[in-house]
Order: C-alpha cells, then sequence, then structure tokens
C-alpha cells in the first residue's frame, strides 16, 4: 500500500495539518518539527500526488471561526483582528455565526469537521456542548475566544472580566452608591457569570448587601437591556447608579433612560463594558471597560498555529487585562444646601 500522509504524521508524532504546512513550505513551524516530519517523509518513502496534494493544501488553509453574536461590534472587532492575522499566515477564515443558539453552533461545529478545516477558534454559546468533545477527539486544533469551555480542555484566550467588573463597581461605589443596578449576560456564559461575580465581590467588599431585585440578566442583546433597564427604573426604589455587560445591553439601557426623560450623572450614574467608537458621541462621557480587542484575535490565531505544530503540547489558557476609563458618566451628583447639584467627591 502506499504510504499516506496519516503515516507521516504517526511516525514523526505531529498532525497531518502540521505535515501539510511542512511540504507546503508555511510559517510557524519549528526547525525541530520541520526535520522530524522530514525525517519521517525521507524514511517512509513518502510521495504525494499533486492532486492530494493540492486537496491537503486547501483543506489546511482554512480555519474555521465561529462568534456568538456577529452584531455585537465587539466580535466584529476580535474577527477584524483574527482575519487579519491568519491572512499574513497565508490562512484564509470561514466565518459562521451562531446567534448564541447551541444548535446552529454544533450545525457549523459538524460542518467544519466534515470539511477537514486547519482548526477551529470559537466563542462557545455556553460553557458545555458535546461538539467541542469531537473536536478534541478527532484532535481539530482549536482555541475558545471571549468565553470559557468547560467540558474539555482546549487552548483559551480571555479577558479578566472578574477583575475589570469589580473596579467599575468599586468604583460607583466609591462615588457614594449603595444601590446599584445591574445589567448583564446570561450566567450561562462564562462572561455573564464572571462580570456578576466581580459585581457581587465588589459589593461584599464594602459590606452592601446583595439586592436580588437590582440585578437583571438575559441575552446579551439590545431589546434585552431596554427591557431589563426600565424594569430597574420602575421598581419602588430604582437604583442610584448601573452597571451593564456589555455593549448591546448599553445601548438598550441608554434607551430606556432617555424614554424615561432621565439624564446621567444626574439622575442615574452609568459604567459599562466595551469601548465602542460610537460611545464618543454620548454626552456625558460614559465611564467603560476597554477590552483588547485586537490582542484577543490576535494571539487566538497564535494560539492555534502553535497548536498545529505541536498537537501534544500542554493546554495553554491566556487571560489579557482589561482597561477602565473613567469619565463623567458615573460621577455622582447630589442636591447641596442651596439646591442645587455640585459632583459629589469620591
Amino acid at each position: 500500500m502506499p504510504t499516506k500522509i496519516e503515516d507521516v504524521a504517526r511516525r514523526a508524532g505531529v498532525s497531518t495539518a502540521t505535515v501539510s504546512r511542512v511540504l507546503s513550505g508555511k510559517p510557524y513551524v519549528s526547525d525541530e518539527l520541520r526535520q522530524r516530519v522530514l525525517g519521517a517523509v525521507n524514511t517512509l518513502n513518502y510521495r504525494p500526488s499533486r492532486v492530494a496534494r493540492s486537496l491537503r493544501v486547501q483543506r489546511s488553509s482554512i480555519i474555521g471561526l465561529i462568534v456568538s453574536d456577529i452584531q455585537n461590534p465587539f466580535f466584529t472587532a476580535v474577527v477584524r483582528a483574527i482575519e487579519d492575522t491568519a491572512y499574513q499566515n497565508k490562512f484564509s477564515v470561514f466565518l459562521c455565526n451562531s446567534d448564541e443558539d447551541v444548535g446552529k453552533e454544533t450545525m457549523y461545529l459538524d460542518l467544519m469537521l466534515a470539511e477537514h478545516v486547519a482548526g477551529v477558534i470559537i466563542s462557545p454559546t455556553a460553557g458545555m456542548n458535546d461538539a467541542y468533545r469531537r473536536l478534541v477527539e478527532e484532535r481539530v486544533p482549536a482555541v475558545a475566544i471571549d468565553r470559557r469551555i468547560t467540558n474539555v480542555a482546549i487552548d483559551s484566550v480571555l479577558v479578566d472580566n472578574v477583575g475589570a467588573a469589580r473596579q467599575l463597581v468599586t468604583h460607583l461605589i466609591e462615588q457614594g452608591h449603595s444601590r446599584i443596578g445591574a445589567v448583564l449576560g446570561t450566567p450561562a456564559s462564562s462572561t455573564g457569570e464572571e462580570r456578576l461575580r466581580g459585581y457581587l465581590d465588589a459589593l461584599h467588599a464594602h459590606g452592601l448587601p446583595v439586592e436580588q431585585d437590582l440585578i437583571r440578566t438575559g441575552m446579551p442583546r439590545i431589546l434585552e437591556g431596554h427591557a431589563m433597564m426600565r424594569e430597574l427604573l420602575q421598581l419602588p426604589k430604582p437604583p442610584t447608579a448601573v452597571f451593564t455587560g456589555n455593549a448591546l445591553l448599553t445601548i438598550g439601557a441608554l434607551r430606556a433612560i432617555h424614554s424615561s426623560g432621565l439624564r446621567f450623572p444626574d439622575d442615574i450614574a452609568m459604567a459599562a463594558f466595551d469601548e465602542m467608537d460610537w460611545m464618543f458621541f454620548v454626552k456625558p462621557a460614559l465611564t467603560v471597560v476597554a477590552q483588547p480587542t485586537y490582542d484577543l484575535g490576535r494571539l487566538a490565531v497564535e494560539l492555534l498555529l502553535k497548536r498545529m505544530d505541536e498537537p501534544d503540547r500542554p493546554i495553554e489558557e491566556v487571560v489579557l487585562a482589561a482597561h477602565v476609563h473613567y469619565r463623567e458618566s458615573s460621577k455622582w451628583r447630589v442636591p447641596n444646601a442651596n439646591g442645587a447639584n455640585h459632583q459629589k467627591e469620591g
């Protein structure tokens, strides 16, 4: 029987994608791995046919990318970084949008496995999905971005959501707020759960009670943010400040505040996750967490390429720091003795 690329990969202790990349002269292969592959090729006298080699090169030059909501501008920025970095390394990107739907996500993962993509980068809809396990079982290089996968061990690039959320809410507390509303994504995703945890950590650290009626969680979308913010504003004792968990929820919350005839920071203070270009048109300026979106996408591709080259290397988790920009929306103004408003020191 003629020698197959799988025989070479087995002999060299690498993936078939790595063998293909070595034979194609592509970058991101260490000298040690390249020599192992070429040694196995010579030992087994492997000679790929032109047709088979063409198919392998085509298969191994495509990265599958699944994001949970392409309408979220956060993911748009991450996708740009992934595409830039993939292109620089002679890979194409096959983009799919799961729309926060586990069934749709599973369908796309099945499609990528069937098409033999070189690797998969995914922002998971939920922490657990049997389809993630199939990626590992079939030894498909994979990297999770933004959100954690909990039922299998794969490389991941994440952001310190707990720390950033704790920092935002601590800032609101230091401005004098004790009733702080939270408008967050569902705890079923690690980002929603971690940002809620940061909110709770800040309250506990300052001896403030956790009031469940001030916490709203749901799908991270504009309409959900609007509905959750309206519920908070309609409470008998509404919050004096609100913390929103992503850009889409922030848009919805801003609409609810505006339609209620309120202004920030005079009537309600606000601090939000995700700095976006449109926020520069919001006045007063928003206090926001700026996530390192470009670094997140770039590092995801670099981790994926490393996994292609070294399939048995230890699992790596990269956690990036986010940065809080303090602006006018989170300052609290209280009545002075003359009934006018002034900014409270904090």
